[in-house]
């Protein structure tokens, strides 16, 4: 199974995760891809994650992008899963502090209140470094123009990392690496 975990105010219609679902059903693995709309509620979103994990036959491999490649680094230190991060959201608490008050999803009408309290469970769920470093993958394109790709660097230091030159927040690249992220997955 790969749960692909997408970013904030995103679904799993987002172009990446149709990517990954297209790309697992060109290999006849269509039945692998599972990628759950979350709420942009950070202990709402883990909820469904770990229930996710919990509930697996075999511990499933994680693709996270941006907020979802913070989830999927605190999944990676509760259960020792194998994680691909995409451009992730490092100290999200911070970095989303601007979005506090009434936000909308990229995909769909729905809006929802985003308050100080949500920025303080995002600080809770928060490590101060990656726990099974050896366990990911850390991606990420330097043009990022959302997320600080440095920062990025150097939080994942100890993991296995691959930095592009160029690119952007959508990791323009992403079809290139699916093979690779598959690769590590299986080794």
């Amino acid at each position: 199974m790969i749960v692909y975990i997408h970013g904030f105010l995103s679904s799993s219609l987002s172009v990446k995760a149709q990517l990954t679902q297209r790309w697992l059903a060109a290999q006849g693995r269509e039945q692998e891809w599972v990628c759950p709309d979350l709420p942009p509620y950070p202990l709402e979103a883990m909820q469904i994650l770990e229930s996710i994990v919990q509930d697996a036959k075999e511990p499933p491999h994680l693709i996270g992008s941006s907020l979802g490649g913070f989830y999927a680094t605190v999944l990676v230190a509760r259960f020792r899963l194998k994680a691909v991060v995409v451009n992730p959201a490092v100290h999200p608490g911070l970095v989303l502090r601007p979005a506090v008050g009434l936000i909308k999803s990229f995909y769909g009408d729905q809006q929802y209140e985003f308050t100080q309290a949500h920025l303080q469970e995002l600080h809770a769920l928060d490590l101060p470094a990656p726990l099974y470093p050896e366990q990911i993958l850390f991606m990420q394109e330097r043009g990022d123009e959302v997320l600080d790709w440095q920062e990025g660097l150097a939080y994942y230091r100890a993991c296995h990392q691959l930095v592009f030159a160029g690119g952007n927040h959508s990791f323009s690249r992403y079809s290139a690496v699916l093979d690779l992220m598959d690769h590590f997955f299986r080794d």
